[in-house]
């Protein structure tokens, strides 16, 4: 596959999240998440599976980073187990958590690669959802310590910070259908769970800047919606699905307020709210240093009627509209369309949308889950994850050309892994992982991206510090 044409300076790295991969889920002092819980409940997970050995890493991070080494990466983005450092969400820190990271962080910076570090990959304490979890705003007070005590201990050693990683899934998924930890589906509740996220992103973000940090953002999990028709019922659907799936975070974070299309969407589930106060949206649209993007797939979606007839019983997620199939586009393993064009227009629409308001983006997620099998040669022929990232990163490289200020690139992901609700049945890795000898073999998209960095060569000064006068 051809290889884009990246600017010089243009950061390429690759990505996971801890629960996915560590394992050692009660050890040296680590407290249960909500996704230790939510695994353990029957029917929530494919085939039971749970995240508590996952691909070892807590023990074998030095093979990954000798991987991550070959690999050629500038940069590896990964997550910081809340329940690691605070078992129970608050309370002095667990040095040995801390201890793990520290050397985490020490061994990438021997091996020339640049941590980035997300604060929260959705594995909240257990002892605070026990307490009302996101739905209430102690959690985001909750999650400004910990940021804090992160900060302290590796602000010197990061350079940079990621809040929160899609709080969209964490929100809704989580508290809006279900279908993610802690597993409910609720209306109202949901929405200050969104609001709340949002409200401990600010208040991290001021506690990542006390603690002298350099760059600091947050990762949405943006959508590029179709209307499946012309129709003005699927545009008005879109609308909503937007406002959903994007307008709730974008518009309070990049312009200090909440979307103008809020009502039409949730209805008597927002009208009636007691969640947000004077000054949170001040607190919340802090200005950032980045902006990260996790981009999969489009959503098509039409006008539909909503499942629950009933407002009063209505979930966050029932909006009056339903996804449809893109006509054409190849499948992956998640049943997602291949698109990759629609994320340059993903990115080209924001900075319609927001202009100057709008930070430099780094795309932090992007990559496909396929049918990878280990050939009789001993090796994984994933030609079909190759063309993805090649479409995905050339589209990448033409909003660049045309503009938009996005500044580096990660791939999801590292290696195969705990993929949610999906436990192991679904591999996005570029590096195989057999679970029951946890042997690591690189596919050929992890030698097509080894191409694609070298190509690359990447200058000194690959990070760009968007505020030269500090």
């Amino acid at each position: 596959m051809s290889l884009p044409s990246l600017p010089p300076g243009f950061v390429l790295g690759a990505a996971t999240a801890a629960y996915q991969i560590e394992g050692a889920a009660d050890e040296d002092g680590r407290g249960p998440s909500i996704w230790d819980t939510f695994t353990r409940t029957p029917g929530r997970v494919y085939r039971g599976d749970t995240g508590d050995v996952a691909c070892d890493h807590y023990h074998r991070f030095p093979e990954d980073i000798a991987l991550l080494r070959e690999l050629g990466v500038h940069s590896y983005r990964f997550s910081i187990a809340w329940p690691r450092i605070q078992p129970t969400g608050a309370g002095p820190v667990n040095p040995k958590g801390l201890d793990f990271y520290g050397r985490l962080v020490d061994t990438l910076l021997e091996n020339g690669i640049e941590p980035a570090v997300t604060l929260y990959h959705w594995d909240l304490p257990q002892a605070l959802e026990d307490r009302g979890g996101w739905r209430v705003r102690e959690t985001a007070e909750r999650f400004a310590e910990y940021a804090a005590h992160a900060g302290a201990a590796l602000g010197d050693r990061v350079p940079r910070w990621i809040t929160l990683n899609e709080p969209w899934c964490s929100a809704f998924l989580g508290y809006g259908d279900g279908h993610h930890a802690p597993g409910a589906a609720e209306g109202t509740p949901a929405l200050a769970a969104a609001h709340h996220h949002l409200l401990g992103h600010g208040l991290a973000l001021a506690a990542l800047r006390a603690e002298g940090v350099r760059e600091a953002g947050i990762t949405l999990n943006l959508d590029h919606v179709i209307p499946a028709t012309g129709s003005a019922e699927d545009a008005a659907a879109a609308v909503r699905a937007e406002t959903q799936r994007n307008l709730v975070w974008t518009e309070p974070l990049l312009r200090a307020r909440y979307p103008e299309t809020e009502d039409e969407t949730w209805a008597e589930l927002i009208r009636h709210q007691t969640f947000r106060r004077e000054g949170d949206l001040a607190v919340i649209s802090a200005p950032m240093d980045f902006l990260g993007i996790n981009y999969y797939a489009p959503a098509v979606v039409r006008a539909a009627p909503y499942r629950e007839p009933d407002p009063a019983h209505r979930t966050a997620m029932d909006n009056a509209f339903a996804g449809e199939a893109l006509p054409g586009a190849r499948l992956t393993e998640m049943g997602w369309p291949v698109a990759p064009d629609t994320l340059e227009h993903l990115l080209l629409s924001l900075r319609r949308r927001y202009g100057a308001d709008l930070p430099p983006v780094f795309i932090t997620e992007n990559g496909s889950a396929e049918a990878d099998t280990v050939s009789a040669d001993g090796v994984v022929h994933d030609t079909d994850r190759i063309a993805y990232l090649a479409g995905h990163t050339q589209a990448v490289a033409r909003a660049v050309e045309a503009g938009v200020d996005v500044r580096g690139y990660y791939v999801w992901s590292l290696l195969d892994n705990f993929e949610w609700a999906y436990g192991y049945s679904k591999r996005f890795g570029i590096v195989h992982v057999d679970y029951a000898t946890q042997r690591r073999t690189p596919k050929s998209s992890f030698h097509w991206y080894k191409r694609l960095i070298a190509a690359q060569q990447a200058a000194p000064d690959r990070v760009r510090d968007p505020h030269p006068e500090r």
